[in-house]
This record gives structure tokens, C-alpha cells and sequence, in this order.
């Protein structure tokens, strides 16, 4: 079996509550339930009771924790040993779960009110543990040392003082009043408003009954690094950035620099950018550069129309494609109609030669003519001669 997870059952100690054990492995959930058979009478007195029994412990191990929580099932799967010898053997004579379980057995807890390897009892006023205005650390577990841990306000070692920044308010029914808290500024005092200090906290100076802020920045108290300064608070200071146009300053903005920062300069009572696009006659060295202003600064990049290539700018030409060709851009119906008018000057020189006497080039010719008389007079041709001469 693993090694008990001692973090899981101090997690159940700091609860601090003695049915945990039983609301954990699901005793509440089956309290009020049987073996549901057809004859419960008979199977309660020949197989035990139910209360007792291995059907419910199984019902309860399966119901005690949900399928995702890891822990809690491994937990279960830790401790499943010592539950069995409980359920029956021991719990009879140990009917409390948890304090069998986690106090006695494994020992990981300790009772309500005691801390430590040896449980302890926790310091206890009128009130309770701690004066009932703290808590033991440690209490419920094997761990701590048992001071007490006072809540807001109040110290000691039972929590029965007003701690610094608080009074004792008044009570009319004889029982001990609370601390409540004084003036922000107050350190002591007796009572809330700010003319009712005592004595003043840190950053303060007591004045006429009352705390005023001291004023670290008109006064050598104050420490800031170069090129921040001085912001005066309540009750305390802040060093903040100078300008990004001074080096060093007395406040915040450019009016207030000791002295410029480079690419800054005195303008009446203020450090302001430099354009060094205008004031130098050649900022940007480069071949074809421009220069582009910037606060407290300038940048050199190609002019309109110009790439930076190794460094260099160079005009931006486009990358050139193949060559057109001849026809590339003609229309489909001109590409056709030169077609036809190459096909007429070839029917001309066979003319030509026909008119010598040639039969073979007179036959070639007459034949050659009926096509282009076919072929013109066709309305796919009057429409594609009418869309040339339009000049589509």
C-alpha cells in the first residue's frame, strides 16, 4: 500500500471538524437506506444488519468521491486497510471516524483546540482559543507551534491589544469593546477623526493634535537616482522618470530639465525636438535618401520610388516578363481578318500566274476564289469585317 497522503488528510485536519471522516466515505448519504431486496426483513436478520454491512461500506467507498477528483480517490485508495478494519472491528468501541481514523491511527490531526506532534492544547481566554480574535497556528494538525495568529487590529499573545493604527472604542454593556481603526494618518490615538492622534506614523509630523504630511522632496530625506525626481506623497515619496527630453530634471515634462538630451534643445523654458531634416544641409548621406524626422531623433530611407538593395537605394523597376509577341495584343477577330487578307495576296499571285496559262496555278486560283467569295459573303464574315473596320 502507498504511504498515507499526508497533505490530503491535513487538508481534512485544518477543517477542524469532527464528522469530516463520515461526510468523506458517504455514511450520511446511506444512513437511511437497506438492502432494497424483495424481503428486507428477512435479509437484515440473516445477513446483518445494513448499517453494518459490506454492501453499504462498497455503496460508500464508490460514492465518496467524484471520478475526476484525483486526490480524494487516491486518498481512498491510501487508507482502504485502515477503513475496512474500522467498519468492522472497530466501530463499535470508536464510533467517531475521524477521530479513530486521522487522530489515533494514522496520527496526522490532532482534536479542536491543540496543535504539534504531541497535540498541545492551544492558549484560550475569556473568549475561547486566542481570546476568540485569532487563531492557534497549527491547530487541528501535527504541525505549528500554537501562537496565535491575532486578526486585524488586535496583538498579544492572547489578541487583548489594539495593535498600532487602532483604539479601544467604548462599551455600554460591560463587555470588552473591539479595536477599531484610527485616522489614516495616526500611529495611536483615541478615537477615529484626525485631531484625535496620539502619535503619527512614519512620513508624518505631529501638529496641533494632528498628523500632517511631511514633505520629503522639499527636504533632504528624499533619495532618487539620476534622471528621475522627486513626487511627494502621502506619508511618503516616489521617484519618477524625467522626460525623455532631459537629462536630469526638477519635475515632470520638458520644462523642468536641467539640461537637454541629445537631439533636444532650449527653446525659451523648454528642452524641444531638433529637426534635423531642416537645420542640416545634408542629413542623409546616401544616395537617393530622404530624411524623416523623429522626436529627438531623425532616419535616413529611399526616396519615392527607390528600394534599399545592399544597402543602397535603387530605383524600384518592375520585374519584366517575356517578350510579347507580334499578335499578342490583337483581338481574335483580327488575327482572322489578317489571316484572310494574307489568303488574298497568296489568291493574287495565282492569279498571276494563271493569267500566263498555267492550267494547274488557273485551277489552284478558281478554287481559291469560290472560298473567299464563300467565306465573305457568310454572315460570320460581315460581322467580324464590321467589327474590325469599327476597330474592335
Amino acid at each position: 500500500t502507498e504511504p498515507v497522503n499526508h497533505g490530503v488528510i491535513g487538508l481534512l485536519c485544518r477543517r477542524r471538524s469532527q464528522s469530516i471522516a463520515c461526510k468523506l466515505l458517504g455514511l450520511d448519504k446511506t444512513s437511511n437506506k437497506n438492502f432494497g431486496g424483495g424481503n428486507t426483513a428477512w435479509e437484515e436478520e440473516n445477513l446483518a444488519k445494513y448499517a453494518r454491512s459490506e454492501t453499504r461500506l462498497l455503496e460508500i467507498v464508490e460514492a465518496a468521491c467524484e471520478q475526476s477528483d484525483l486526490d480524494c480517490n487516491k486518498l481512498l485508495e491510501q487508507i482502504e486497510d485502515q477503513v475496512e478494519t474500522w467498519w468492522f472491528h472497530r466501530q463499535q468501541e470508536a464510533p467517531d471516524l475521524f477521530e479513530w481514523l486521522c487522530i489515533e491511527e494514522l496520527p496526522l490531526c490532532c482534536p479542536p483546540g491543540h496543535f504539534g506532534p504531541d497535540c498541545k492544547e492551544c492558549l484560550s481566554g475569556p473568549g475561547g482559543v486566542c481570546g476568540g480574535l485569532g487563531r492557534c497556528e497549527g491547530e487541528g494538525t501535527r504541525l505549528g507551534d500554537g501562537e496565535c495568529v491575532c486578526d486585524p487590529g488586535y496583538f498579544g499573545q492572547l489578541c487583548q491589544s489594539c495593535a498600532d493604527g487602532y483604539y479601544r472604542e467604548k462599551s455600554s454593556n460591560h463587555s470588552t469593546p473591539a479595536c477599531a481603526a484610527c485616522y489614516r494618518s495616526c500611529k495611536k490615538c483615541s478615537g477615529p477623526e484626525n485631531y484625535k492622534c496620539l502619535e503619527c506614523k512614519p512620513g508624518w509630523l505631529f501638529h496641533d493634535n494632528k498628523c500632517v504630511d511631511t514633505d520629503e522632496c522639499g527636504t533632504e530625506l528624499a533619495r532618487c537616482s539620476s534622471n528621475t525626481y522627486c513626487h511627494n506623497t502621502d506619508g511618503s515619496y516616489e521617484c519618477r522618470g524625467c522626460d525623455q527630453a532631459c537629462v536630469g530634471c526638477m519635475g515632470s515634462g520638458p520644462a523642468r530639465c536641467k539640461k537637454c538630451a541629445r537631439g533636444y534643445k532650449l527653446r525659451g523654458a523648454k528642452c524641444l525636438d531638433v529637426d534635423e531634416c531642416s537645420e542640416r544641409a545634408i542629413a542623409c548621406l546616401g544616395l537617393n535618401e530622404a530624411c524623416f524626422n523623429d522626436e529627438g531623433s531623425f532616419r535616413c530611407e529611399c526616396a519615392d520610388g527607390f528600394i534599399r538593395r545592399d544597402s543602397i537605394c535603387v530605383e524600384n523597376h518592375p520585374l519584366s516578363g517575356p517578350e510579347k509577341g507580334l499578335f499578342d495584343d490583337m483581338t481574335d477577330d483580327e488575327v482572322l481578318v489578317l489571316q484572310q487578307m494574307f489568303f488574298g495576296v497568296v489568291i493574287c499571285a495565282l492569279a498571276t500566274l494563271a493569267a500566263k496559262g498555267d492550267m494547274v496555278f488557273t485551277a489552284i486560283f478558281i478554287g481559291g476564289v469560290a472560298a473567299m467569295a464563300g467565306y465573305w459573303l457568310s454572315e460570320k464574315g460581315d460581322r467580324m469585317l464590321d467589327g474590325f473596320l469599327k476597330g474592335r
